[in-house]
């Protein structure tokens, strides 16, 4: 092998895992972690920065506020089906130095911009496009992951990189309404706004969301380069990949995946704004970032319990729950001019985030075991038919991984504007409420029917 690229990769052989597989992937796995954490840091920049654009001058509509704090997760989810398809074709430590680099562009972009309130709607919009280059490395981090570890790991590895990975959302809400009160490095990165508050004068540096991830962009970037890992064996073309769009279960499991997936991301995005539509009086930013936070903290947890009790029962039993913390919601918040309650509200939207992490975790389990099960009962029982089964397989599930990924980030952009068509519509949230009780009954069925229950088609 060459300094960087394993020409042999047997996670399955226990020995060669022990001796020196183990450790190999154990040093991708902690290097691709902070990559993707600071993936997810951009990705919802905006999410925290459209509640503050009107303290540092910028006049902006609600309308278009939705739209900016949305279209990171559109583009994200857009460009994730590119991605889902990369790392085979280039390599999985090449990718993520150079993914990780492009985040460069989306955080000076918005620094910059950030400085000036005359800077134009449409100009936030392609800033706003752009954070979605963070939304994308999921995808690629996720199908690199899955390459290194064995079956019984999977879990195990693809909840700790996409586990800790999204806290990177909460890093955002808790970072940046901090380094946006004070200036940075003796204000190099530009004079502050002033605005009043309650007869008070005080001073705002917006452009600090964006400035304060560039050096941390750039340490990761290099670590990746001289860091991490292409695996020679990995290597597959899009054509090869392409076979998964025949298969049934990537269907399915995109389904799931904007369950889970979908239901943390968009939560996330739409949270604040949500909370500053509903309880005017409460300060946003002061308890976006707890929800995140405990949707990432939850998400190893998920991986851990399926690789001991089995994605699907785990699966199936989070959409039941999560289907009662919606009803939950809907009983906090304000109603026929009554203010609600904002703690229960806020309880019931953490237990979802919680209950996003635990189903992210059981559904990625539930991939791999998936296709390992539909490869081995295609192919013969001869040995060279079955390390055949084991590498497709493989192959087929790191591509699903990422492009499950994608559908599922689609929910970032369709839930925050979900609640504002809601409003806009009814004068209230409601109804969205609703629909998104009627899609995780969809994902119970799913579930149960193919995967969970007793002589199930497809049992992970």
């Amino acid at each position: 092998m060459t300094s960087h690229v394993l020409t042999r990769w047997e996670p399955e052989n226990e020995s060669f895992w022990k001796e020196q597989g183990a450790r190999i992937a154990n040093r991708n796995l902690w290097i691709s972690i902070p990559a993707l954490m600071l993936s997810f840091s951009v990705w919802m920049l905006w999410s925290v920065v459209v509640v503050n654009l009107d303290k540092a001058g910028f006049q902006l509509s609600k309308n278009q506020m939705f739209w900016l704090a949305s279209l990171p997760a559109l583009s994200g989810a857009t460009l994730r089906i590119f991605y889902s398809f990369l790392i085979p074709i280039f390599g999985g430590r090449r990718w993520t130095a150079i993914s990780t680099a492009s985040l460069l562009i989306p955080a000076l972009g918005m620094g910059f911009a950030l400085r000036d309130p005359s800077t134009g709607f449409p100009t936030l919009l392609v800033l706003a496009l752009l954070c979605g280059l963070g939304g994308g490395n999921f995808s690629s981090s996720m199908s690199n992951i899955s390459f290194f570890f064995p079956k019984a790991r999977k879990g195990y590895a693809t909840g700790m990189n996409a586990g800790i990975g999204n806290l990177g959302v909460s890093l955002t809400q808790f970072v940046v309404p901090m380094v946006i009160t004070g200036a940075l490095l003796g204000g190099v990165t530009g004079d502050a706004h002033t605005y009043v508050k309650d007869g008070v004068e005080k001073s705002i540096w917006l452009q600090n969301a964006g400035f304060v991830w560039v050096p941390f962009i750039l340490l990761t970037a290099i670590a990746a380069w001289f860091g991490m890992n292409d695996i020679a064996d990995a290597k597959a073309s899009f054509a090869d990949q392409a076979v998964i769009f025949k298969r049934k279960h990537n269907w399915l499991m995109c389904w799931l995946y904007i369950g889970t997936f979908g239901s943390f991301i968009g939560f996330s995005a739409g949270l604040a704004m949500l909370t500053k539509s509903q309880f005017p009086d409460i300060n946003p930013t002061t308890y976006a970032f707890l929800g995140p936070l405990v949707g990432a903290l939850t998400r190893p947890i998920g991986g851990w319990i399926s690789d001991k009790f089995g994605g699907a029962r785990v699966t199936f039993y989070v959409f039941i729950a999560m289907v009662l913390a919606v009803i939950g919601v809907l009983q906090f918040l304000p109603h026929n001019n009554a203010g609600g309650n904002f703690f229960g509200f806020l309880i019931m939207f953490i237990v979802l985030f919680a209950l996003t992490g635990v189903g992210n975790g059981s559904t990625f389990r539930m991939i791999p075991v998936i296709f390992l099960t539909e490869r081995q009962r295609a192919a013969g029982r001869s040995e060279a038919a079955q390390k055949q089964a084991l590498l497709d397989a493989n192959k087929e599930a790191a591509a699903v991984l990422g492009f499950s990924g994608a559908i599922g980030a689609y929910g970032g952009f369709f839930i925050p504007k979900s609640f504002g068509t809601s409003l806009e519509m009814t004068g209230s949230v409601d109804a969205a409420l609703y629909c998104f009780i009627a899609f995780y009954l969809s994902c119970i069925v799913i579930t149960w029917l193919w995967y969970s229950r007793k002589n199930a088609p497809m049992p992970c």
